[in-house]
Order: C-alpha cells, then structure tokens, then sequence
C-alpha cells in the first residue's frame, strides 16, 4: 500500500486528519480508513478525517468520517481546518466556498484564524422533555449542520457529561440518526460556557463547531444571549458566533476561531490493522 500524505490539525482542541483526496483512487474506503486511522494509541488518533475532494459547485467538497466510521453532514470545526488547509496548500486563496452535505459553506482564512458562513439552522425546537433513568430533563434543539440537544446546567462541572450524553445521544426521541448533546452555563448575554457530547467520537470532545452556533441560537432564541455570543469550549478556546435574529429564525450565521497545525506526515499501511 502506497503511504498516505495528511496533516494532523485541530480546531480548538477538535483533532483530525486532513487528506487531499481529489484523486478518488486514494483510499477506496473512507469509512473504514476513519475508523483505524483514528484508534488513539494504536494508529495517528483522532477525532475524525476530513476529505478534501473535487466539486462542480464549489472550490472543493469536504467529507468528514467521523472516528466510528460514520459519516457526518457537516462539521464547524472540521470546516475551519480543512479552510485553512486548502488555503495553506495554494488550492485556493484566502476565500473560498466548499461543498458539504449540509449545504455550501463560505470561508475566509486569516492566518491561524477561519471564519465560517454556516447553512440556515433549522428543525429548532424550544422547552423539550425527556425521561433518562426515572429523571425528566428539559432540552432544546436545533439542526445547525447536525442535529444538537441543548440543556442549561448551573454546574457544569457536575455534569456526567459521557454518561447523560450518551443516553440523550440514543434517546428514542432522537432515532434513528442520534443527536449530539450539549451542556451549557449562560455566564452572561455574550458569554456562554459549553461542554458537548459529539455523537460519532461517542465521548466528550474539547469543542464542537457546531455545537456552539446551536448553543448561540438556542440562548438567543430563549431571550438569554445576543449576537455576539462567545462560546468558552472544554479545549480552553473561545469561539465567536455571530447572527442575526429574527424571532425564532436566524440568518447570517457565522462562527469564527483559531487552527493550529500540529505536524505533517505519512501514514503507514502497518498504522490500518
């Protein structure tokens, strides 16, 4: 097997892979490669692999597999990576459209920081209640690229945040697609606290993308928080959503925060058992 050229970088503490695939011979299973090459310890270790590949309706397409193996419509972090990774790459400049099965993303990429025009959020629903082990929750969600629950906790740190978010994650509720789970503390109007569950990593990430624009909305939609809204991730880093609302609808939703490359390299075939 041929060694595969990729970057490993990250997106506030959310790690990936980051291959060019536009020549579609390279890696015949996508789904497959995800799930070995991101077994921590045993292979590179990751969060998930972004595909760069050939697009008629844009600059490039992004795919993005996550650890499981499954493959996910849309990543907020994995976008800023794979954005600034084109652009470090001469693929394109500074700004760029790039497809994803969310929908087109627009890019633009200034040193280590990438700011990401997300699709039109949608599917929300307010004042939700579940039953998990005799308890009644109440939750929020919305579809911001992927489909997240939201729930205000006063403690963040006392939150099960593997256990509890692994059962909202398979609810019945949520079938059959599953939902990611995101705890949040309103610190003020403009700053939230967050931790997330990411359904297909199956376990706390440092930061979701994702998962920030739809704790913004989801306050801002409550009457809690107003654009901007700054998102306080596990990883340390602070991402900024920006938006515009109008009621219970958004528009021109933006998330933006920094990247960093942590090396380049060749991934042995040996690094695939």
């Amino acid at each position: 097997m041929e060694k595969i050229r990729f970057w490993k970088m990250n997106g506030s503490g959310n790690d990936f892979l980051v291959i060019d695939r536009r020549d579609q011979a390279l890696i015949a299973d996508p789904s497959g490669f995800a799930r070995q090459a991101c077994r921590r310890k045993v292979s590179v270790g990751a969060d998930g692999v972004l595909f760069l590949e050939g697009s008629q309706r844009a600059d490039f397409r992004m795919r993005i597999f996550n650890a499981d193996g499954s493959e996910a419509e849309m990543c907020g972090n994995g976008a800023r990576c794979i954005a600034r990774f084109a652009s470090l790459q001469g693929i394109v400049g500074g700004t760029m459209t790039f497809e994803t099965l969310a929908g087109i993303v627009q890019a633009e990429v200034s040193g280590e920081r990438v700011k990401i025009r997300m699709g039109e959020p949608k599917d929300l629903r307010l004042h939700c209640k579940i039953e998990v082990d005799g308890a009644e929750h109440l939750l929020h969600h919305i579809n911001s690229g992927v489909p997240h629950a939201v729930l205000f906790c006063e403690d963040l740190e006392a939150v099960a945040v593997k256990d509890l978010g692994r059962k909202i994650r398979f609810h019945e509720s949520f079938r059959p697609a599953g939902t990611n789970v995101n705890f949040i503390t309103v610190k003020d109007s403009h700053h939230l606290a967050l931790r997330t569950y990411e359904r297909g990593v199956e376990d706390e990430t440092l930061a979701c993308g994702t998962g920030s624009v739809a704790s913004a909305l989801i306050s801002a939609a409550l009457g809690l928080a107003d654009s901007p809204v700054f998102l306080h991730t596990r990883g340390g880093e602070v991402l900024g959503v920006y938006f515009v609302r109008r009621g219970l609808e958004f528009d021109e939703v933006y998330m933006e925060g920094s990247t960093a490359v942590a090396y380049e390299g060749e991934l042995w075939e040996e690094a695939l058992r």
